[in-house]
């Protein structure tokens, strides 16, 4: 069974999704699912932090979890809260940890405000250097959405641009390789052809550095977005040499 291993529901802060209409959406289109909450230390959004209480997850979806439910957290890496990070992942038994970047210089880079005075360079060498820095020292198991920045950069062409960022993106493909740890497919934006397009260098260059695996996710905060666009992640994947995998109790599993 292909698993969704990137949702979020309640618990995470900007999301409202029920837990048991995702499970239902995701058995209709014969996926196992992994839901991985928010935990981004500092992080708020409307006055909603973006953490949870470990336990309380747990228990409230406890009966959900099994063979086709799992578990997990996404994590938003930042040198400042290295030791809280630490501390939440180990307050549970996730099934998987996402390692994602949504803060630089401790700027929420979703908004305008940290690409003021910065050419396209400038703001995507900084998000690489910090992917960088934390990927190599921060507990996960599949780095998160490389191409985050993509979603929300206000230049002409926000495309990652492999060709460009070369060094940068083989520095951190070379952290996961050497780390043992797995590359995410997320699949948020294979809407758009040109994404999916300036994809494919990146992941050719992890598979010629070694990786095998890849996790893939639809980053669902709502329930019609579960599971989209994964025949051509799937198709992507195959294409490129890369096996699709899931995690249970922080252990790799293949489909």
């Amino acid at each position: 069974m292909i698993f969704d291993s990137h949702i979020h529901t309640k618990f995470s802060a900007d999301s409202e999704m029920v837990a048991a209409e995702a499970v239902a959406k995701a058995k209709s289109l014969n996926l196992g699912m992994v839901f991985t909450e928010h935990f981004d230390y500092g992080l708020e959004l409307y006055g909603k932090k973006f953490t949870f209480d470990p336990a309380a997850y747990m228990n409230e979806y406890r009966n959900l979890r099994g063979d086709n439910v799992r578990l997990g957290v996404e994590i938003g890496m930042r040198k400042s809260a290295r030791a809280e990070i630490a501390d939440f992942i180990a307050q549970a038994d996730f099934d998987f940890v996402i390692g994602s970047i949504h803060l630089v210089d401790d700027y929420d880079i979703y908004y305008p405000e940290f690409y003021v005075g910065k050419d396209k360079e400038t703001a995507y060498k900084k998000y690489f250097r910090h992917i960088a820095e934390e990927a190599a020292v921060t507990d996960y198991d599949a780095l998160g959405h490389i191409d985050y920045i993509c979603r929300i950069a206000p230049y002409d062409n926000p495309e990652i641009d492999y060709p460009t960022f070369s060094a940068q993106i083989d520095e951190i493909l070379k952290i996961v390789v050497d780390r043992e740890k797995v590359l995410e497919l997320n699949t948020r934006r294979f809407y758009s052809a040109r994404a999916v397009e300036e994809l494919v260098p990146v992941y050719k260059k992890y598979r010629e550095l070694g990786g095998r695996f890849v996790t893939v996710g639809s980053d669902a905060h709502k329930v019609e977005a579960v599971g989209n666009y994964f025949n051509r992640a799937l198709e992507f994947a195959h294409e490129l040499e890369l096996t699709p995998v899931t995690f249970r109790e922080r252990r790799l599993e293949k489909f």
